[in-house]
């Protein structure tokens, strides 16, 4: 059974004081049920977590916030940047230019071990051009903005005057108070038939049958807010963290049983598959339009996969936090 965590006297007092920007919610803090020993491995184990108070944007940034930041700050994203030879040992010349990552549906079934089979690397792929060179963002201003790297999120974060969150308190929040509930919205994932959020229906990568109205990203806030009055927790668009990845039982063992809410480190980051390319990886939380139930069923709050902090792609975002001064 789902129960719901209490906020104490001290943060309902806080969250009588006015916002510090427009859409944004007071999330109080309090202890909750953080991961799921009933999904992928790398949630486990589930663990108590105890985060303090903070608001959060109701909404991930959009194009058009995005592009607020831009003009102001003349920020070049770093899918707009050609890599760097050194970075990447062994890297062929052509793959060293300015791109990113986009989804390419293919026409039939192919084998899900492979993610070539559907994932491309893009020249000319960025936040105005989000399928390639010859896209726009012409009819998306309001939604979200995608081809982020983690230092994207982070230098709109600080020019705006706002964090990134940790994974802890993104968990936190998208639970809006469903402490161990599998989804944002309770424990049954089309309840009457309804679909709460943007991912895949159908048999991913090939067959999308569109059912809750979307083959992309999807305006923000087109479903429905959870409990706290956040949208899109689940589905459109994965978010980043600050957290450096590490499976959760290898954190909670290094702490001895005590969960560091900014857990993780730096060098224990890195993608063992890649020995000579040192790229550390964040956890990124949420899941997206492309999560389905063949293939990723990571539309909830518990699930986290890594993503290398340089490596932007067409279904990863971010939303914002502020925390209270003390």
């Amino acid at each position: 059974m789902s129960g719901s965590t209490m906020a104490s006297a001290d943060e309902e007092k806080s969250k009588s004081r006015k916002a510090p920007f427009a859409n944004m919610v007071w999330i109080p803090g309090g202890t909750f049920l953080m991961g799921s020993d009933k999904h992928y491995p790398e949630e486990a184990p589930a663990h108590e977590v105890s985060v303090d108070g903070f608001w959060m944007d109701q909404r991930t940034v959009s194009n058009e916030e995005f592009r607020k930041f831009v003009e102001a700050t003349k920020h070049v994203t770093s899918a707009e940047r050609a890599p760097k030879a050194e970075d990447y040992p062994g890297a062929k010349p052509e793959l060293l230019v300015p791109a990113s990552v986009v989804f390419n549906k293919p026409r039939q079934r192919v084998d899900l071990r492979d993610c070539y089979n559907w994932w491309i690397y893009v020249a000319g792929a960025n936040w105005r051009h989000p399928e390639g060179p010859a896209s726009s963002l012409k009819g998306k201003a309001n939604h979200p903005v995608v081809h982020v790297a983690y230092e994207d999120a982070e230098a709109y974060a600080k020019w705006i005057g706002k964090d990134v969150p940790t994974e802890a308190e993104w968990e936190f929040a998208a639970r809006g108070g469903l402490n161990g509930a599998d989804f944002v919205w309770g424990d049954e994932f089309t309840p009457s038939g309804k679909q709460m959020a943007n991912t895949w229906q159908g048999e991913f990568p090939w067959q999308n049958l569109k059912l809750d109205g979307f083959e992309g990203t999807a305006p923000v806030g087109s479903f429905p807010p959870n409990r706290y009055g956040l949208y899109d927790m689940a589905g459109n668009v994965w978010e980043w963290t600050t957290d450096w990845y590490q499976e959760h039982r290898q954190i909670v063992q290094s702490c001895c049983a005590s969960f560091n809410p900014r857990g993780g480190e730096r060098d224990k980051s890195y993608d063992p598959n890649l020995p000579s390319i040192s790229i550390p990886r964040k956890v990124m939380k949420g899941g997206s339009f492309l999560c389905a139930p063949n293939y990723c069923r990571r539309y909830r709050p518990a699930a986290r996969m890594a993503q290398p902090i340089d490596t932007s792609t067409c279904h990863l975002g971010f939303r914002c936090i502020v925390r209270p001064d003390k």
